[in-house]
C-alpha cells in the first residue's frame, strides 16, 4: 500500500538522510520556512541576519542584516522574493513589530503595527494575501500585505 505524501510517521522519518548541509553560519537559528512552489528556504538568526538558501543546488543566495528591529521569526509570502519577518527589539504596540521585506532588494514594503510583545507564530495564507500573528500577548491577528492595519482584532483564543 502506497502512503499518501502527505503522511509523516516515525518510519518516515527515519528513512530520511541529509540531503545538505549549510556550513555558511553556525549561530542559532530561530525560525525558518520552505517556499511553497519554489526550491527556497529563509532563516532567521540570532545575529539579525535573514539568509535566502537555493535548497536544489545547496547553495546560500542572499544574506540580509536587520540590526534596527532583529529578525525573529520568518515566512514567505506568495512571491519567492518576499517575505514577512517579525522584530526581535523594541516591541510594543505603537513599534513595526512585523515588516513586510523584499529579499530582492533588500527594502521594507510595508510596516504592520499592534502586537504588544513579541510575535512567536506566523503563517501566511495559501490562497490570498491574508496571514496570520500569534504573539506572547496573548492575541492572534489576521493580516492583509496590501493594507498597513490589521483586519482583524486581538483575540485571546481562535473563534473562527
Amino acid at each position: 500500500m502506497t502512503k499518501a505524501i502527505s503522511e509523516l510517521d516515525d518510519e518516515a522519518v527515519r528513512s530520511m538522510s541529509v540531503g545538505a548541509v549549510f556550513t555558511d553560519y553556525v549561530g542559532k537559528i530561530s525560525s525558518l520556512d520552505f517556499h511553497r512552489k519554489e526550491d527556497l528556504l529563509i532563516t532567521a538568526s540570532e545575529d539579525d541576519s535573514i539568509r535566502l538558501y537555493d535548497i536544489s543546488s545547496a547553495t546560500l543566495l542572499k544574506t540580509t542584516y536587520h540590526k534596527k528591529h532583529g529578525a525573529d521569526h520568518v515566512c514567505f509570502t506568495h512571491h519567492p522574493s518576499s517575505i514577512l519577518c517579525s522584530s526581535r527589539y523594541n516591541i510594543d504596540a505603537t513599534s513595526e513589530s512585523l515588516r513586510y521585506l523584499s529579499m530582492y532588494d533588500n527594502r521594507c514594503l510595508r510596516y504592520f503595527k499592534g502586537h504588544k510583545e513579541r510575535i512567536v507564530s506566523l503563517c501566511m495564507s495559501p490562497i490570498n494575501d491574508s496571514f496570520m500573528s500569534g504573539s506572547l500577548d496573548h492575541s492572534v491577528r489576521i493580516w492583509d500585505l496590501r493594507v498597513n492595519a490589521c483586519q482583524s482584532p486581538g483575540y485571546s483564543a481562535i473563534t473562527w
